[in-house]
């Protein structure tokens, strides 16, 4: 007597086998079901990869060839691909055909009694029991109808030949868990759909939009074909307004180019305001805007916050994020190449550029600062592990130990997941350099020195692609905490005379005694060769640093490279401190006294000097100053959809909760005249056999007074 659940779909009459297997397919149940399981998958794969990034992103993520499989995929729009649209379109029609077939059936269901039953089906119920009784028929049934309607069924009596029975059910509104459950399916694809981009969609295939993929173009230049009117029924885009200033066209990111949406109002940004947790994490960031009507020249005062939006006219304006407003920078350029010790000022404005002519960098080469990022503060963790960055394993051989240490002086700036010493640092800006050719090179410089294991220095960071992480050159600060003194050693290390008079210069000093020009000679032309091996100007041009004295040593049989290395380095050392003070002579300047400190600011500045050859940069460029200027990243959306979905919410509620806590119980008494005795014999079934329906058949039969030992009993398994 139960409601079986069939998987099976809608059945038609026709003579064409094809349109009824189609029609039966589209409203099965597993057809739905499998549904359901790709678009749960797509929307793992939409949360796992990043949605709607620029596409130069995905190429450095994934590699030029599977970048053209993800993107044939559209993996990096899903929720707006084709084929989930279309799988969703396919959901929204099964599942309404599944309603369509099983909602007559369940409502005729839940207003029958099932009174057709007769008494031998009865005895076949799992849950059954049979008793016989002195009392009358006729007050038998008064006492059951009586007593079921007080454990709240709802009841029909119905005469049949020589017998009553009472039809009885209870928990009916089971079914209208299915109905809710799939018409909330339904409800929410739609809405989906309503606030998908397939409005926009269309608008590009059938009215002439395409996106717009120019930059540095006015949106009053921008022509018609690439913005959306007012009478778009639904959008999500996104306006960066820097403080003082006001916009009324939103950017609607595409796979390739961005469109524009008007808006029926301008958003004018008069503050903005900022706090940060300790650990530098935004902790508030809110808006303070008018609002001007383009219509009725309203205007009306309102501050966005983050979950609290604003909305008017049917757009809600979020406030989404924060960005530099095209903060003005002072920046002085140092040269990293050639013996010159070039520096010159530049004035920056963030989003735009400068120009690098081919003097200012020592080279034939033009650049172009591309200026994309600027911090007025940075909280990092400075922690350490208490390992020098120079500490290498005893059992390597030199070249090892050279160049372990390349990767760990030249990663992380200060972030180490494992440790909690978190500053601020100050001030950093972000830019790119870019060769005449149209490679380029993203870089990260703090304004200030950074105390890093007990010395202050300059970070500057550096990677090829943006999914690197930045790699960052320690410049260590001289006793001016400025960087002078170590461009004035890297100018002098690029100079093949100073390096020779050095050389001279550190072999006397170490052999100091009369008759002994032999091998201060032989000592010089050590030192001579250090120094352009260290320069880059050894054997093998193209290494520098102490790569090419690894590389040097190697050539040495490898029981004698430790004692070599010793050596080499010693000669090193000291003849770069006589580099150091020739290079200051050279410009006046007296001659400093050898100091531990001294000594240490020598030897990180060497460090420094071999990284630096990685650098990839002809300039190095410090802020000096630096006028912020903050911007507000508002999200605006029209989503009509956004109602129909909460209305698919609440169905999907009702019917989850109608089907797990509302059981449906049918009961039938059979009661008839047999042998001068009313006999009478009881079933009740239920779609969930749990342990509470066993206690409740249990309670059922001691409240409608079925006797403990009736004639015939009670419970049986089938």
């Amino acid at each position: 007597m139960e409601l079986e659940t069939n998987t099976s779909g809608l059945e038609i009459k026709t003579q064409r086998v094809w349109l009824a297997s189609s029609v039966e397919l589209l409203s099965s149940m597993r057809f739905a079901i499998s549904l359901l399981t790709i678009i749960a998958i797509s929307s793992i794969i939409g949360t796992v990869l990043k949605q709607n990034e620029p596409l130069p992103n995905y190429v450095n993520q994934f590699g030029p060839f599977w970048f053209e499989v993800f993107q044939h995929l559209s993996l990096y729009s899903v929720y707006s691909a084709w084929w989930f649209l279309a799988i969703m379109g396919f959901l929204v029609l099964s599942t309404s055909l599944c309603l369509i077939r099983n909602t007559p059936k369940m409502l005729k269901d839940m207003r029958s009694w099932r009174e057709n039953v007769r008494e031998q089906s009865l005895r076949n119920f799992r849950h059954k029991a049979e008793w016989r009784s002195t009392v009358s028929r006729e007050a038998m049934i008064q006492q059951m109808t009586q007593q079921i309607k007080n454990l709240g069924y709802q009841f029909k009596l119905v005469e049949k030949e020589n017998a009553s029975l009472i039809a009885a059910k209870k928990g009916a509104a089971n079914k209208w868990g299915y109905i809710f459950a799939h018409a909330a399916i339904v409800v929410i694809c739609i809405g989906g759909l309503l606030d998908s981009d397939l409005a926009i969609r269309f608008q590009q295939w059938f009215g002439g939009k395409v996106p717009f993929e120019g930059s540095g173009v006015l949106i009053s230049q921008i022509p018609a074909q690439h913005k959306l009117s007012l009478a778009n029924p639904t959008f999500r885009g996104n306006i960066a307004i820097p403080e003082g200033k006001s916009g009324d066209t939103a950017v609607i990111p595409q796979a390739k180019g961005v469109l524009l949406q008007e808006l029926p109002f301008t958003i004018r940004l008069k503050k903005f305001h900022i706090d940060f947790y300790s650990t530098g994490m935004p902790k508030l960031f809110a808006s303070d805007v008018t609002i001007v009507d383009h219509e009725t020249g309203k205007t009306f005062d309102s501050t966005i916050k983050v979950n609290h939006p604003l909305i008017y006219k049917g757009i809600a304006i979020f406030q989404s994020s924060f960005d530099d407003g095209g903060s003005l920078l002072q920046v002085q350029a140092h040269s990293m190449t050639g013996a010159n010790l070039g520096k010159f000022p530049i004035s920056a404005k963030m989003g735009g550029e400068n120009k690098l002519t081919a003097e200012q960098v020592n080279g034939r080469d033009e650049y172009t600062i591309e200026w994309s990022a600027f911090r007025p503060f940075n909280v990092e963790n400075l922690a350490r592990e208490g390992q020098d960055l120079r500490a290498v394993n005893s059992n390597q051989n030199f070249t090892q130990k050279l160049t372990a240490d390349l990767d760990k002086h030249s990663g992380s700036a200060a972030k180490n997941a494992n440790n909690k010493d978190l500053k601020n640092v100050g001030p950093s800006m972000q830019y790119k350099l870019r060769d005449k050719t149209g490679q380029a090179r993203e870089f990260h410089n703090y304004m200030q020195p950074v105390l890093l294991d007990g010395s202050w220095v300059f970070l500057a960071g550096a990677r090829d692609s943006p999914n690197e992480q930045f790699r960052y050159l320690r410049i260590p600060a001289d006793e001016d905490d400025k960087l002078d003194e170590w461009m004035r050693l890297r100018a002098a290390l690029a100079n093949p005379e100073l390096r020779s008079r050095a050389a001279e210069v550190y072999a006397k000093r170490a052999l100091p005694n009369a008759g002994a020009e032999a091998m201060q000679v032989q000592l010089a032309n050590s030192a001579k060769k250090g120094l352009s091996i260290f320069a880059g100007e050894g054997d093998a041009p193209k290494l520098a640093g102490f790569t090419a004295i690894a590389g040097f040593l190697e050539n040495i049989p490898a029981e004698e490279q430790t004692k070599a290395a010793d050596v080499f380095m010693k000669i090193l050392n000291g003849s770069m401190w006589d580099l150091w003070q020739l290079a200051r002579q050279k410009e006046g300047l007296p001659a400093l006294e050898l100091t531990e400190k001294r000594a240490q600011f020598l030897q990180l500045a060497t460090s420094a000097l071999s990284d630096a050859f990685f650098y990839g940069a002809p300039v190095y460029l410090q802020m000096t100053g630096f006028e912020e200027i903050k911007a507000s990243v508002f999200q605006v959306t029209r989503a009509p959809g956004q109602n129909v979905v909460y209305l698919g919410c609440l169905f999907l509620v009702i019917g989850v909760f109608s089907m797990f806590y509302i059981r449906e119980r049918r009961l039938w008494i059979w009661i008839k005249h047999d042998a001068g005795e009313t006999h009478a014999l009881m079933a009740l079934s239920s779609q969930r056999k749990t342990l509470d329906f066993e206690k409740e058949f249990e309670l059922l039969k001691k409240q409608l007074g079925v006797p403990e030992q009736p004639t015939e009993s009670v419970t049986t398994s089938s």
